[in-house]
């Protein structure tokens, strides 16, 4: 992903078809093929090897839906930053295809949600606490993570080590 933060000169510009508030998803589970990049679209980041793909998508839980990242190379590909560690995800979870024409990656901090901007809903918590899409970037590399105004911060992980940033 390159670096592509807007500034705060104003709104983005009016979409002609506005995309839901989660966006168009691919429902997946963890034994399904992975879709080819007509379906994904190209994804907004790679591993740490610089080649393999990383996209973004919502883990769905019994009582939750996380944000999430999706690494195909890996068996289980659906990653969740979950209680200070990442929780391989088994079961169903949204792929989200990053379109560049409706959707940006916008800097914010403590929290907020940055004026004229309207966040990508990743899911919720237990107690219905929205989350939503985050991008950080560790050791030169973006990874996928997710963030909400009750958590202050963007909550990702890299090779198991837990970046608060």
């Amino acid at each position: 992903m390159k670096q592509d933060f807007k500034t705060d000169k104003g709104p983005p510009p009016p979409y002609s078809n506005r995309p839901p508030p989660s966006g168009i998803r691919i429902p997946l589970h963890s034994n399904s093929t992975f879709p080819n990049l007509t379906y994904t679209k190209p994804p907004p980041c790679y591993d740490a090897d610089g080649v393999s793909p990383v996209f973004i998508g919502s883990a769905i839980f019994e009582r939750s839906v996380h944000p999430c990242k999706i690494v195909p190379h890996l068996p289980n590909p659906c990653r969740v930053p979950y209680g200070s560690a990442e929780v391989e995800h088994i079961g169903r979870y949204d792929l989200l295809p990053f379109d560049p024409e409706t959707m940006e990656w916008v800097r914010t901090s403590l929290g907020r949600i940055p004026r004229n901007r309207d966040p990508v809903a990743g899911g919720y918590e237990e107690s219905g606490q929205s989350l939503y899409h985050a991008m950080g970037l560790v050791g030169g590399i973006w990874v996928p993570g997710k963030t909400g105004e009750h958590l202050v911060r963007i909550l990702i992980l890299l090779q198991v080590i837990f970046h608060d940033i």
